[in-house]
């Protein structure tokens, strides 16, 4: 009767890490209960070059060296696109001073927090009203048409910094700061 018992509780044992892998197995093999929606609202853009190779008057590659950027093509209806972004930077509270906006085309007064400049020549891969979302290397990381709800960027953006925290901050996390 104890031998009996004993084996019990090892196959109890064995099942109870065994079965998580086999369930995981049996979720990928045959795609059960994996989502197949993508949770970002904008668009991959591989073939978009790094910042420091766009063809601006006033060349730059990143802000600050941890500041995300927030591009946006300001060649039409600048002043409505400025405070549409200007809205969404300030709407991000206390991480808004991770971001940086970058305002490509148009005239006028450059609000806080945003860095003026134009296109010395358009490239192919511009449109009116884009918007790009930099990571602080340069690189783009999502590309939005004109047509985008500031919601949308707002979740995507607000996603990216949450799950990259800020390495200027790094030494108060750890407790090394003095």
């Amino acid at each position: 009767m104890n031998i009996r018992h004993q084996r019990i509780k090892l196959l109890a044992l064995i099942a109870v890490f065994a079965l998580p892998v086999l369930t995981a197995w049996v979720m990928v093999q045959w795609r059960i209960g994996i989502p197949e929606q993508r949770t970002a609202h904008g668009q991959l853009a591989p073939e978009i070059p790094r910042l420091a190779e766009w063809p601006l008057a006033e060349p730059f590659d990143t802000v600050d060296g941890g500041d995300w950027i927030l591009a946006f093509d300001c060649t039409s209806a600048c002043a409505q696109e400025a405070d549409r972004w200007w809205r969404l930077h300030r709407a991000l509270g206390r991480e808004a001073p991770r971001v940086t906006r970058l305002r490509i085309g148009g005239g006028g007064v450059v609000l806080p927090g945003e860095i003026g400049n134009h296109w010395l020549n358009v490239p192919d891969w511009q449109g009116p009203g884009r918007v790009w979302l930099l990571d602080p290397q340069g690189k783009v990381v999502l590309t939005y048409g004109r047509e985008v709800a500031e919601r949308d960027v707002m979740d995507d953006l607000s996603h990216l910094l949450r799950m990259n925290p800020d390495p200027r901050a790094a030494p108060e996390l750890d407790g090394t700061h003095r």
